[in-house]
C-alpha cells in the first residue's frame, strides 16, 4: 500500500455489476467490474441512485468521442463507505450521505485557484478526453485487469470513486433516490441563474426546454425572485408541470410563434433572461427570439458533437443583447447551496424525477430519454 492508497474496509465486494460502454451499437450492457478504490484526495460511495442525463446520450449514440469501454453516469448520491488519504480537512468520514456533482474539480489548476470550478483545466484534459482522474489512471477494471474509463465518476455503478472536491453532505431528511439530481439537473440549473445570468430580483426570464435541467432552472429563478418565468417547449405534457414549479405561463413552440407570445406576456419587450437547456439550433433561436434589448441569453444545453447555431449579428450589436455560456456551476461553493435548497423545500427535486429504473434497464431508461418519453428526469435506483 502507497501512501496515495486508503485503509481499505474489508465490508467492500471485490467486484460490482456497473452498465459498461463497449460499442454505441449495441449501448449500455451490464457486466461485473472491479470494485474501484479511492487514492489521495478522494471517496468510495456505494450508489443509493444515479441519474439519466441528456448529455450522456451524445456519448452513447457516438457523437461525442470518448474512450471505451467505459461507465457513464454523472449525478449521483450515495454513502461513503471508504475515504482515501488527503482527507484530513474535508470532514468527510464513513457512514455520511453526499451527493456528487458531475464537473469535479482539481482543485489546483489555475481556475480552480479563481474559484472557477467550471472551468477547471485538468476536468476537461483528462476526465472529458481520456476518461481517468488527476493522476492519469482510471479507478475502473474488468476482472481480467482491463482498464474501462469512467465518465465523471462513473456513477452507473454500485460503487463510485468520487474527488472530495465534488461531494456534498445530505442530511437525513433528503431522499437519497431523487436527490440524485441534485449533482447536475439542480447544480447547472442553479450554475445558470446564479452564475451565467447573475439574475436580479424583479427581472423576467424565459426558460426554452422544460426537461430537467430546464425545469429546475424554472423553480430556481423564481425562487431568486424573478417577476415573470416564462416555460417554453412544444410538448404540451412536458409543460403541463410548470405552472406547478413556480412559472407564470407556458408557451407551445410547435403551435404557437414563441416570439408573438412572449411579446404579449412582456408588454411587447421580451425577457431579460433567456435560457436555452437542449443544445439544439432550433432552441438557441428561439432563445434569442425572446429576448428584450439589452437581455442575457444563457446557453446550457450540449449539442451532439460540433453544432453550430445562427445568430442574427445586426439585431445582436445594436440591441446590445449578451450569450453568457453556462457549463454547470462552481462545484465546491454551488452543490452545497443546492443540498441546501432542497432540504429546505425552497426547490422540489422529489417531483422532476418521474420514473425509476434499475441498473440492468438503464440502457432502456436512455432509449425512453432519446425518444423524449420522459418528463423532467429519470434515475436508476440501485435497490431495484
Amino acid at each position: 500500500m502507497t501512501s496515495n492508497d486508503a485503509v481499505q474496509n474489508p465490508d467492500i465486494p471485490d467486484t460490482m455489476r456497473a452498465a459498461v460502454l463497449r460499442d454505441t451499437a449495441k449501448g449500455l450492457e451490464v457486466e461485473t467490474l472491479r470494485t474501484p478504490r479511492p487514492k489521495a484526495g478522494e471517496v468510495l460511495i456505494k450508489v443509493a441512485a444515479c441519474g439519466l442525463c441528456h448529455s450522456d446520450l451524445h456519448v452513447i449514440g457516438g457523437a461525442i468521442a470518448f474512450p471505451l469501454p467505459a461507465v457513464l453516469g454523472h449525478e449521483v448520491t450515495g454513502t461513503i463507505v471508504e475515504v482515501g488519504p488527503g482527507n484530513e480537512h474535508t470532514g468527510l468520514v464513513v457512514g455520511q450521505n453526499v451527493a456528487g456533482g458531475f464537473l469535479m474539480p482539481c482543485g489546483q489548476c489555475d481556475a480552480c485557484a479563481e474559484g472557477r470550478d467550471e472551468l477547471c483545466g485538468p476536468f476537461f484534459e483528462l476526465n472529458r478526453l481520456k476518461g481517468v482522474l488527476y493522476d492519469g489512471a482510471t479507478r475502473l477494471a474488468t476482472p481480467e485487469g482491463e482498464s474501462v474509463a469512467m465518465y465523471s465518476m462513473g456513477g452507473l455503478a454500485e460503487y463510485a470513486v468520487v474527488p472530495s472536491t465534488s461531494v456534498a453532505v445530505v442530511p437525513d431528511s433528503i431522499d437519497m433516490v431523487p436527490a440524485a439530481i441534485l449533482g447536475c439537473a439542480a447544480m447547472t440549473g442553479y450554475g445558470a441563474v446564479r452564475r451565467g445570468a447573475d439574475l436580479r430580483f424583479g427581472e423576467t426570464v424565459a426558460v426554452v426546454a422544460t426537461g430537467g435541467v430546464g425545469t429546475n432552472i424554472v423553480q430556481i429563478a423564481r425562487a431568486f425572485g424573478a417577476s415573470q418565468v416564462i416555460a417554453i417547449d412544444v410538448s404540451d405534457d412536458k409543460l403541463a408541470p410548470m405552472v406547478g414549479y413556480g412559472a407564470t405561463a407556458v408557451v407551445n413552440a410547435a403551435t404557437h410563434d414563441a416570439r408573438e407570445e412572449v411579446l404579449k406576456l412582456t408588454g411587447g419587450k421580451g425577457v431579460d433572461v433567456a435560457f436555452e437547456a437542449l443544445g439544439i439550433p432550433a432552441t438557441w433561436t428561439t432563445a434569442l427570439d425572446v429576448l428584450a434589448d439589452g437581455g442575457r441569453m444563457v446557453p446550457i444545453g450540449l449539442g451532439a458533437g460540433v453544432q453550430t447555431a445562427g445568430v442574427e449579428i445586426n439585431r445582436t450589436v445594436r440591441r446590445s443583447q449578451r450569450i453568457l455560456g453556462s457549463y454547470g456551476a462552481r462545484t465546491r461553493q454551488d452543490l452545497p447551496a443546492v443540498v441546501d435548497l432542497a432540504a429546505r423545500g425552497v426547490i422540489n427535486y422529489k417531483d422532476v424525477v418521474s420514473q425509476c429504473f434499475p441498473l440492468q434497464e438503464a440502457g432502456a431508461g436512455y432509449e425512453a430519454l432519446r425518444n423524449r418519453r420522459i418528463q423532467g428526469r429519470a434515475v436508476v435506483d440501485m435497490s431495484l
